[in-house]
């Protein structure tokens, strides 16, 4: 519940767009919070791009979907290319999701819309604020920032470190980074591009030398991720950019100017645990890797939509132990998976052995030529076939749930949806509403269309989906599962 004696409920440190999510939802639940930033503004750079359907499914729940929607570039497909020869080509149009393209969005825009959104909400970021220290309390963390130079002690009853690779909150924790770094060195270049580089394509293109990507940010901006043997200047130049698209990309594709450019390492890291006492860590705090698959904004904006509703129900009086440590127990075989498969990826694409190189260029055509691959594929690279099998707060498998209702950022916040089909029995209708007055703060009962019982998790997962036939043996494990969790 509430502490009384804390200055704050949440303090997030880090404001990029899984900081900036994580304030968006705790001012949608009505919680103290404060978020505190090192920078003095917002990113000025495209950094990530892609957000994937499932992404976008939950910024609809968070009712912040709009502004991504429009001001996205949609792709519909991904190709597989290696010496103007095509190995591969994938629709993207998964048909379960109101979403069924790639956002691409720059992380300055990304940032920009979540910040917009906050200020709607009354909420504001606290620039140029640096995390110190901290130490837990007794039900609280006492944290030392520096703010404008000047220190400051606050102290909360959550901490939530949203700060990045370079995280100063898992440093001070003491958390090893464990991983390793790829021997590579990549660029990563913004260009304006002319025809014919397809704008609703993503092109992955394996090659000896090393691998490039093409990320179309609109019809005439492309993003160029490569390889590059050596270093020359400080930032990649346009004439290095074209000389590696001329190099591995399907011939014909012009850089005709440069707007960003950087090189950067590689890196596939993750902590052991993503909570310390009452210290939770999300995004690239926890967890970093390939982008290769474009993944790691997506599966940290997922980090902090897991955690804020276990917290706002703890917070609030309702959540019980099991709860708040099935963060960790969840999220954590997700990331390692993202970890495991970008890894691979990675390795395959960039490998330089040409027994590797021959055995890949064979396989990937048939593969892919495979419908039951292609599924699988868009289901792992849109984050729609997450789950949360194994979880000890679930029954089941836990895949995600989304209808009409749950939609807009009303539709659910921080209850539960028992729902009820109307082809029940009276009793067991009866029988519902008796378990929505047992937990009358966190469960509401819905009689739809559908058939069977069924119980949502505040997050749009299933915790609980019963089968043809159960009746009140259903109901019992429901209200075992909400026993462990909620109070």
């Amino acid at each position: 519940m509430n502490t009384p004696n804390t200055d704050t409920d949440v303090l997030i440190v880090g404001a990029g767009p899984v900081g900036l999510f994580m304030a968006n939802e705790c001012a949608r639940r009505g919680l103290r919070w404060r978020i505190v930033e090192a920078r003095r503004g917002l990113s000025e750079h495209s950094k990530a791009l892609a957000i994937f359907p499932r992404t976008l499914e939950v910024f609809d729940m968070a009712g912040i979907a709009e502004p991504f929607v429009e001001s996205a570039n949609r792709v519909t497909s991904v190709r597989v290319m290696t010496h103007g020869r095509s190995l591969a080509h994938l629709p993207f149009r998964p048909e379960d999701s109101p979403y069924p393209f790639i956002a691409m969005v720059p992380q300055n825009l990304t940032e920009a819309h979540l910040a917009d959104a906050l200020t709607s909400r009354g909420g504001h970021i606290d620039f140029d604020t640096r995390f110190e220290h901290a130490t837990q309390g007794t039900g609280m963390v006492h944290v030392q920032l520096k703010r404008h130079g000047e220190p400051e002690f606050v102290s909360t009853t959550y901490l939530v470190a949203c700060d990045g690779a370079h995280s100063t909150v898992r440093k001070d924790l003491g958390l090893p980074f464990r991983g390793g770094e790829y021997a590579e060195q990549f660029m990563l270049a913004d260009i304006e591009t002319d025809a014919p580089c397809p704008h609703d394509e993503l092109l992955v293109c394996p090659h000896e030398d090393g691998p490039l990507a093409i990320f179309p940010m609109s019809a005439t901006h492309h993003r160029v991720v490569a390889s590059v043997k050596q270093v020359d200047d400080e930032v990649p130049h346009l004439a290095l950019v074209q000389g590696l698209l001329n190099e591995r990309a399907p011939g014909g594709i012009r850089a005709a100017g440069l707007i960003w450019s950087s090189y950067f390492h590689i890196h596939h890291r993750r902590v052991p645990h993503l909570r310390q006492g009452n210290t939770f860590l999300a995004g690239d705090a926890a967890h970093i890797h390939s982008p290769f698959g474009g993944q790691g904004m997506n599966t940290g904006l997922q980090d902090a939509w897991n955690l804020v509703w276990k917290l706002d129900l703890t917070l609030k009086g309702h959540g019980t132990r099991a709860l708040i440590d099935s963060y960790d127990e969840e999220r954590t075989p997700v990331i390692r998976h993202v970890v495991g498969i970008t890894d691979v990826l990675t390795r395959a694409m960039a490998s330089t052995n040409p027994v590797v190189r021959g055995l890949r260029d064979r396989m990937i055509p048939l593969a892919a030529g495979r419908p039951g691959v292609q599924h699988a594929v868009v289901q792992q690279l849109s984050e729609l076939g997450i789950d949360y099998h194994g979880s000890p707060i679930v029954t089941g498998d836990a895949p995600r749930y989304l209808d009409d209702s749950l939609r807009g950022g009303q539709g659910i916040v921080s209850r539960y949806l028992l729902l009820m089909g109307k082809d029940l029995s009276a009793s067991l209708q009866l029988a519902a509403r008796h378990m929505a007055l047992a937990f009358k703060d966190v469960l509401e009962v819905r009689f739809g269309s559908q058939h069977g019982i069924a119980l949502v998790r505040p997050d749009g997962y299933l915790a609980y989906q019963g089968h043809r036939g159960e009746g009140m043996s259903a109901l019992e494990k429901i209200f075992s599962l909400l026993e462990r969790q909620a109070h």
